[in-house]
């Protein structure tokens, strides 16, 4: 390995330096100089990154359609479809998050004749022939949807006979810990199909196809500063598993933007710092700064929407906009041992569907009583071991599936250790300890039923 760096840079008669920027969610990214000091973003996907061929097919593609109408995305030197190839102040926020709105305008104004996803047609035509829709571009087409759901886990080979347990095993005392029959997700996606089709809201502007960025957030966001210029945002980075979906199921406040848990963000009532904000020690000052900061992206993001995306705005201020997503999302998503979400969302679609569909046309779906009242009593449930869940994950400052800065992991490690052990010690039977020892929510999971 001591050699590895410089084979790397001098494999060939040139010579070019390489470090590594970050590790993300789906690559791997490196910084190369080149001999004239010019630089480039070199990025590998995971051999885990999915789907193989579409993902950077279609990434590659939106981002030269972007380029080509005029939005700052970054410019493709090379790719490949292969793997055998050789935060800032408060001014700083207020100004990206109003260009950001502005961007997303122009981009959800390019219409398309189809959703799915954006590919260059001679490589689309490589490798799923028949399946393009062209564009008036004849370079692009719209070819096999990438958002990630849809291809995430073992979807393309699920078996449908097979029960499950829950994959989030904080849930499983929900179900008394028994696996579950597919059969009645099955079922819940039955009930969607026979209503897909009603819930399109009745104004058609927000069923026109557009695009927009599938993940915004502030390591996707390239920002130049200077000093006597307002941040500029220069690139939009990170378009795997960009979509192209009709404007009412596009739309939403980005989820690393949005503040709808907390109540002042929820009434749209423009933000402030505390009336004795000045009297707090420094402590209480970081943590009243973080909920104006969450309060004022919010607000900032959907007033400046509402002046200047006013199809977007539309969209999710629809009263049924939440339902309609919702139903959306839970039909979309694998299988993983659990139906009720979908359910619950079907069961609220019936009770609202003079307000979703407009009325005229009856409900096809039917719940009887003690079904309903089965599943809202199982959302409860659910709903406490969420929070549960959450609060635990906090004490410790757990991200998304586990993560956790390097610097605390041990302490992480350590605390849920001793935590497991406190609980066992509190069992009072065998049945008790086999359940924590099975279905402990931070110990390791073998996960290839579910991936």
């Amino acid at each position: 390995m001591a050699n590895s760096h410089k084979d790397l840079c001098e494999y060939t008669s040139g010579n070019w330096v390489l470090s590594k920027l970050a590790e993300g969610g789906f690559n791997r990214t490196f910084l190369i100089t080149l001999r004239d000091d010019f630089q480039l973003v070199a990025r590998i996907p995971y051999p885990i990154t999915v789907p193989k061929f579409y993902a950077v097919a279609s990434e590659v593609a939106t981002l030269e359609f972007l380029r080509s109408s005029g939005l700052p995305v970054p410019k493709i030197y090379g790719y490949s479809l292969n793997s055998d190839n050789a935060a800032g102040t408060l001014g700083e926020v207020i100004s990206v998050v109003r260009q950001l709105t502005q961007l997303e305008s122009v981009m959800m104004s390019l219409s398309f004749p189809a959703g799915g996803s954006l590919y260059f047609t001679k490589d689309l035509e490589k490798f799923a022939t028949g399946l393009d829709i062209p564009l008036e571009d004849e370079r692009f087409c719209i070819g096999p949807d990438t958002r990630l759901p849809l291809w995430y886990g073992r979807r393309s080979k699920l078996d449908f006979n097979q029960p499950l347990l829950p994959f989030r095993r904080e849930r499983r005392t929900g179900y008394q810990y028994q696996e579950q029959s597919p059969s009645a997700h099955v079922e819940n996606l039955n009930r969607y199909l026979l209503i897909a089709s009603s819930f399109v809201p009745r104004d058609p502007t927000l069923s026109r196809f557009c695009i927009r960025h599938p993940d915004l957030q502030q390591s996707n966001i390239l920002v130049s500063r200077s000093p006597d210029s307002d941040c500029q945002v220069v690139g939009l980075l990170d378009w795997q598993h960009a979509s192209i979906l009709p404007a009412f199921l596009l739309a939403g406040v980005p989820q690393r933007l949005q503040n709808y848990d907390d109540p002042v963000s929820q009434s749209m009532t423009p933000p402030s710092l505390l009336e004795d904000f000045d009297e707090l020690d420094g402590t209480g000052r970081t943590r009243a700064e973080e909920v104006y900061r969450d309060r004022l992206v919010h607000h900032l993001y959907v007033t400046g929407t509402e002046e200047c995306n006013k199809l977007h705005y539309a969209a999710f201020t629809d009263p049924m906009y939440a339902l309609r997503d919702r139903l959306f999302q839970y039909a979309g998503s694998t299988w993983e041992g659990e139906t009720f979400e979908l359910k619950l969302a079907l069961i609220q679609a019936t009770e609202r569907w003079k307000a979703l569909t407009g009325g005229g046309v009856p409900c096809p779906v039917e719940f009887d009583a003690e079904d309903v009242r089965e599943t809202r009593k199982l959302n409860e449930v659910q709903a406490r071991a969420d929070r549960f869940f959450e609060m635990w994950q906090n004490m410790v400052g757990l991200g998304e599936e586990g993560w956790v800065p390097t610097e605390d992991y041990e302490d992480a490690v350590a605390f849920f250790k001793k935590s497991k052990e406190e609980g066992l010690a509190d069992c009072k039977s065998a049945e008790e300890r086999a359940e924590i020892m099975g279905h402990w929510p931070w110990d390791d999971m073998d996960e290839e039923k579910y991936m």
